[in-house]
């Protein structure tokens, strides 16, 4: 049974990746700079990842981590604070896992790598890892420059480095209000209409534990779909009518490319909101 470290435990994502971890026989530390909820399954230890040393014992004696715990949007904090205590947390919890030896970190980039906001429309669509990168927030830079870390501690360490880049992380609760959207596609352009349900957030996570990686490699993280009920193509001639479209398109399907999670992680996105909401 492996022992994973997963960070950020009491967010959104951080709960349904503990969960789910423990659904599927893995033993979980589960760590945040706040106390979890009392049915997470697990105890939350309640640490300050932007000191080295505590994020050197949340680490020690452990196979691997999801490291989820960051500030997780712009506009939370002063552009300054998000970048610097992101990039803290970030190298802190690299460099111990380097020091420790711990054989695998997983951690969240983000979409907004690749130039979210779209008000500058992207080069081309659906958008995939290539597209990168982009920030136009000290929040997505904070993510770029982890990036570039992984990559170079992972040459330092051997230890393989997965960065998902996820989009926008929702779940059946949300769902409810995507119908606000379709009557005005301008309302959710700014990522092409792109959503990653929690659940399959979460298997993502498990996925890139376990897939034949080396190296640092960062992978887009989207539902199959968009939040929209009108074809993707339709949209895109639409808001973005000088945007080259790479392929023919599915009906709905995602302007977040997908295909190198498929094909390395195994990733297939398994929830839709069309379960949930009529469209």
């Amino acid at each position: 049974m492996a022992r994973i470290c997963v960070t950020g435990a009491s967010g959104k994502l951080g709960r349904s990746v503990v969960r789910d971890l423990l659904e599927h026989g893995f033993d979980v530390v589960a760590t945040d700079v706040r106390p979890g909820p009392q049915d997470l399954g697990v105890q939350v230890l309640v640490a300050d990842l932007t000191e080295y040393g505590q994020a050197v014992e949340v680490l020690d004696g452990v196979d691997a981590v999801v490291h989820l715990a960051n500030i997780p949007a712009p506009g939370l904090r002063t552009p300054s604070e998000t970048f610097n205590d992101n990039t803290v947390m970030n190298s802190n919890v690299f460099l111990a896992a380097a020091q420790l030896k711990i054989g695998r970190v997983v951690w969240a980039s983000s979409e907004t790598t690749l130039g979210l906001p779209f008000d500058v429309p992207p080069r081309y669509a659906p958008v995939d890892e290539a597209h990168y990168p982009f920030p136009t927030s000290t929040y997505a830079l904070s993510k770029v420059v982890t990036e570039t870390l992984a990559g170079h501690v992972a040459e330092w360490s051997g230890i393989p480095f997965v960065a998902l880049r996820f989009s926008n992380i929702l779940g059946p609760d949300d769902y409810p209000a995507f119908p606000g959207f379709w009557d005005d596609p301008q309302l959710r352009r700014w990522n092409l209409w792109g959503y990653i349900d929690t659940r399959d957030a979460a298997a993502s996570c498990r996925l890139a534990l376990e897939a034949p990686v080396q190296g640092a490699r960062s992978f887009v993280i989207a539902a199959a779909d968009t939040v929209m009920n009108r074809p993707s193509a339709d949209l895109m001639k639409e808001v973005f009518p000088g945007v080259e479209i790479t392929r023919e398109l599915g009906e709905f399907e995602t302007l977040l490319a997908i295909d190198g999670a498929r094909e390395v992680l195994g990733f297939v996105p398994r929830h839709s909101w069309r379960d949930h909401v009529a469209s």
